[in-house]
């Protein structure tokens, strides 16, 4: 004699939401930390903090201070949002012009 399965224990599959091809472009999108020049910091501390902070060597640390200073600005930093939100925020810290934002 067969068994009846309850409702609850049906095989049926279950609907599930799917994000939109949109919102998954959103996802993969990376971030960027930018840093502004700005008329208060020396070269050679811009320098030195992203030496400190980010761990670059010397000669990327100056690379990136030459960009903010002839430029106007240097991406610094690139990857999920929430890291680029740290960074900023660790950048302003230190007394740097520093925002984040989608990069495009």
């Amino acid at each position: 004699m067969p068994t009846a399965v309850p409702p609850e224990m049906s095989l049926a599959p279950v609907e599930q939401e799917s994000a939109s091809t949109d919102e998954l472009a959103e996802v993969d999108v990376p971030w960027i930390t930018l840093v502004w020049n700005d008329p208060v910091n020396l070269m050679s501390y811009v320098t030195f903090v992203f030496q400190s902070y980010f761990g670059y060597s010397k000669s990327k640390a100056e690379r990136l201070m030459l960009d903010v200073h002839t430029k106007g600005r240097a991406v610094v930093s690139t990857g999920a949002r929430e890291r680029m939100e740290t960074d900023t925020e660790a950048l302003q810290g230190y007394g740097l012009w520093a925002t984040f934002q989608k990069d495009s």
